[in-house]
């Protein structure tokens, strides 16, 4: 993904945009950046459930147990959408499972505004969408309790 390398330089670059409109256009352009998924990757295994557009998240897990790094790309069909699915991967992807699990995407996301910026169905969503990564990054840590996403 070319783009922000982080979470921090995105939030920083959303910080300097005045309005949401910007913002919008800001997220659209993130989205553009991501690289293409294979035909192949587009399939049941890889599709998040919860989202109102089509969305596919790929993980890949490198190593064992909590120290696992997990290495993401994703895809959809909305342009807005593929905005959202850049940022969490700037907040998620190339981090350890432990990371990933104790990672506050909630706040992140306040601070990005994106509580009060995004329809229910799209908060929806993108809460569809740190689940799925984060069961993906409980299961590649080995962890038998799904207490870690409560």
């Amino acid at each position: 993904m070319t783009g922000p390398a982080n979470i921090d330089e995105l939030v920083e670059n959303f910080g300097f945009l005045d309005d949401w409109e910007d913002r919008y256009r800001y997220l659209i352009e993130l989205g553009r950046a991501l690289a293409p998924l294979e035909d192949a990757e587009r399939n049941d295994v890889t599709k998040v459930r919860g989202c109102a557009s089509q969305v596919w998240v790929v993980s890949k897990a490198t190593g064992s147990g909590p120290d696992t790094v997990i290495e993401l790309r994703g895809d959809s069909d909305a342009h807005l959408v593929k905005g959202l699915i850049a940022v969490v991967l700037a907040l998620f992807s190339g981090r350890t499972a432990r990371e990933i699990l104790s990672t506050d995407e909630k706040a992140v996301f306040k601070s990005l505004g994106l509580n009060d910026h995004l329809t229910p169905q799209r908060s929806n969503g993108l809460a569809s969408m740190v689940q799925r990564i984060k069961r993906d990054a409980l299961a590649a840590s080995g962890a038998e309790t799904s207490a870690a996403l409560h």
